[in-house]
């Protein structure tokens, strides 16, 4: 599951649950694969991103993984993001060749665990949460 997706989840859909945003991930297997880089993509989904949620979700993998590298984004948007190419790239990076692998997205109001398994997050509820 790659952090761009995590941005867009949220477990709002369970019995009880108000928000359900953002979900925390426990990442139990990371990997991280190149993709190309396209600056105009990046900077046009900037706005789209709910930023301290991405920038919680890479701190905690980098912490979670020991990769380092994964949480070198600013703790705010900067400003004029849009040509700021090493910006854009480190953005990049986090949103699209992080991927978490293994492990498990947690909703923040019940504690209910969601797998994610190969890079899928399963999110299908069973009939008695929905």
């Amino acid at each position: 599951m790659k952090l761009l997706t995590h941005n867009m989840l949220s477990s709002k859909c369970l019995k009880g649950v108000n928000v359900g945003y953002p979900l925390g991930i426990v990442a139990k297997d990371i990997k991280v694969l190149e993709v190309d880089f396209n600056s105009e993509f990046i900077a046009r989904i900037i706005p789209k991103l709910d930023w301290p949620t991405l920038w919680k979700a890479a701190e905690s993998v980098s912490k979670q993984t020991n990769i380092g590298h994964v949480g070198e984004l600013p703790v705010e948007l900067i400003q004029d993001y849009e040509s700021n190419e090493d910006f854009l790239k480190k953005v990049h990076h986090v949103l699209l060749e992080v991927e978490v692998v293994n492990g498990d997205l947690l909703c923040p109001e019940s504690g209910r665990k969601f797998p994610i398994n190969d890079g899928i997050p399963n999110m299908l509820l069973n009939e008695d949460e929905a």
